[in-house]
């Protein structure tokens, strides 16, 4: 497959736009990547819109967000393309390992220094990056982008919004992996991909990030209240208590009786989406 090339792996009608499933070789992780994308049915119609992009929890690949949630009826009604990556290479010949936290659908979002890891393990430059750049060669997309994402992946919407703030103009996210520095899970990430502690992981820590980004980004984050990662693990209120103190707009919502499930995702997407339409101007 030549550079850049799109192979389709599938495609369902829904809500009169298209659900469908990519795959392209990516030359910032040396292998192949997938992704899936909604296309509304205005953009089918060749009218240019606007992308979100929905990142995917640990061990995720986007189908779950694709079937679970309902976001597309809400994507059709606001005319806005959702893309759905994956959380890391995967194949035979790319590094795994038994921890939960590290290896295939465990990318967290980095771009991985250390080896065997820094061989295909470079989510932030895919995402941030690569990822926007295919979209917007080949499907009927603007240059305006959003970015939302679910634990793992509210973690990465976060810190890859924050840092590239021109880049996107609002980020949301459900029960969020807010500090991972200071969390179980993403310590172990860190010193796997980035190596010892150091800056290297302040650089992918949100609540560090939020510190010192100058463009305040409008942010939304709800979290369930019985989610057993809540607080300890995710760690919104250190999140929002910084960003606040930094003059961000932020909205946080605990959710009572919610958990760290898709049930949850789909109960307020719709919020989700609109938040993401109104700073889109649509």
């Amino acid at each position: 497959m030549s550079a850049h090339e799109l192979h389709l792996l599938s495609r369902a009608k829904m809500f009169n736009g298209h659900q469908e499933q990519y795959r392209c070789f990516s030359e910032t992780c040396q292998t192949d990547m997938t992704f899936g994308i909604y296309l509304p049915p205005q953009v089918l119609k060749g009218y240019p819109a606007p992308v979100l992009y929905f990142l995917s929890g640990l061990h995720g690949d986007g189908s779950e967000l694709i079937r679970q949630t309902g976001i597309q009826r809400f994507a059709a009604q606001w005319n806005i393309i959702v893309v759905f990556p994956d959380t890391s290479p995967r194949d035979s010949h790319i590094s795994d390992s038994a921890n939960e936290f590290i290896g295939q659908g465990a990318g967290f979002y980095v771009d991985a220094a250390e080896q065997p890891w820094a061989a295909h393990y470079q989510m932030y430059s895919h995402i941030s990056r690569e990822l926007p750049d295919w979209v917007e060669r080949h499907f009927p997309a603007t240059q305006e982008r959003s970015i939302a994402g679910f634990s793992m992946g509210g973690h990465g919407a976060l810190s890859i919004a924050l840092k590239n703030p021109s880049r996107y103009v609002a980020v949301s996210a459900f029960a969020p992996l807010c500090h991972p520095t200071a969390s179980r899970g993403g310590k172990q990430a860190f010193a796997a991909y980035l190596g010892a502690e150091s800056e290297a992981w302040q650089a992918y820590d949100s609540a560090s990030l939020v510190q010192t980004t100058s463009r305040k980004l409008p942010i939304l984050i709800d979290q369930g209240s019985i989610d057993p990662l809540f607080p300890d693990e995710l760690q919104p209120e250190a999140f929002v208590n910084a960003a606040r103190a930094n003059g961000f707009n932020v909205q946080y919502k605990v959710r009572p009786g919610y958990g760290h499930d898709y049930f949850f995702i789909a109960s307020f997407i719709d919020s989700h989406i609109e938040f993401h339409a109104e700073a889109l101007g649509l």
